[in-house]
This record gives structure tokens, sequence and C-alpha cells, in this order.
């Protein structure tokens, strides 16, 4: 997800919501990270396959298991880079979402929440827009049950069969 700001740049922001399947008790987690641009000529403006390697790395570290990722099918996502990168990590399993199938995607449900609550504030540089969107996403690492509420308007089963 990108957000933009008037004149000085644009925010990007990539994350993953990790439920633990079998265990009720536990709660999912929100992992996510944010690259800003500052409008530099010739800077790329989303996240590129390292930022998802190092994503995933990350993920890796703080859950300490394996991680499966369902993914939509961003050209970023697909690419031959991409496949090399997910091939070197035998912890992680990649599977893709169809087409045109954001309603599968729990953590669309987060980007428009966060999105939302930003919705009327005056925002005047990209550091002020890192801050409320850290805010904001902080706050909901600290609702499980709002995280929980964006795993089941999926419809999908995280069960192990």
């Amino acid at each position: 997800m990108s957000l933009p700001v008037k004149g000085t740049g644009r925010v990007s922001i990539a994350g993953l919501i990790a439920p633990r399947p079998g265990t009720p008790q536990a709660r999912p987690r929100l992992i996510y990270r944010m690259r800003a641009h500052r409008g530099r000529t010739g800077e790329r403006r989303g996240f590129c396959e390292a930022d998802y390697a190092a994503l995933f790395d990350a993920a890796h570290q703080q859950l300490a298991g394996p991680i499966v990722v369902v993914w939509d099918k961003l050209n970023t996502h697909t690419s031959a880079e991409m496949r090399r990168l997910i091939a070197a990590r035998p912890w992680l399993t990649v599977f893709y979402l169809p087409a045109h199938a954001p309603e599968l995607n729990p953590v669309e449900a987060v980007w428009a929440h966060m999105k939302k609550s930003l919705a009327n504030l005056a925002i005047r540089t990209v550091d002020q827009l890192i801050a409320l969107v850290k805010n904001r996403l902080k706050r909901m690492q600290y609702r499980p049950a709002r995280l929980t509420g964006f795993l089941a308007k999926t419809g999908l089963d995280f069960r192990p069969p």
C-alpha cells in the first residue's frame, strides 16, 4: 500500500497478519514495514523484492516458525527475483490469491481501516504521515480481536487440514 503526501513524497507499507492455527488462545500478530520516499528522482516508489524478503525474515524471526504467505499477484510478488528469494527460504511457503480478490486478503482490511482513521487529518510532511501511520498500526497490534475480525471477514479457514 502507498500513501501520498502532496508535493513531498510518499510512504509505502507492506504487512502481514500472522494467526497461529490450532492455538485459539494465541492472538494474531500484525507485522509490517514502512518505507518513505521523499520525491527523489529515480527512487523506486514501492517495495522491491528485497524489502519483502526482509519483512518475511523479520516475521520468521519474530514468530519462530514456518510461514505460509497467501499473496496477491502483484508483479513484484511473482517476479523471477522473488521466486528465487522464496526458494532460498525453506521455512516459507507461498500461495497466490485469484486475480481481483482483495476480499480474501485480510491485510486489505487493515489498510482500509487505517486509511479511514487518517481521512480528515491535515498532514504536511512525510515525517508526520509516518508518525500517524505507525500510531494507527501500533493501535491495531494491541487489538487482537480486530485482527481476528479481519481474518474472519475473508471467510477462509486458517486451521491446518
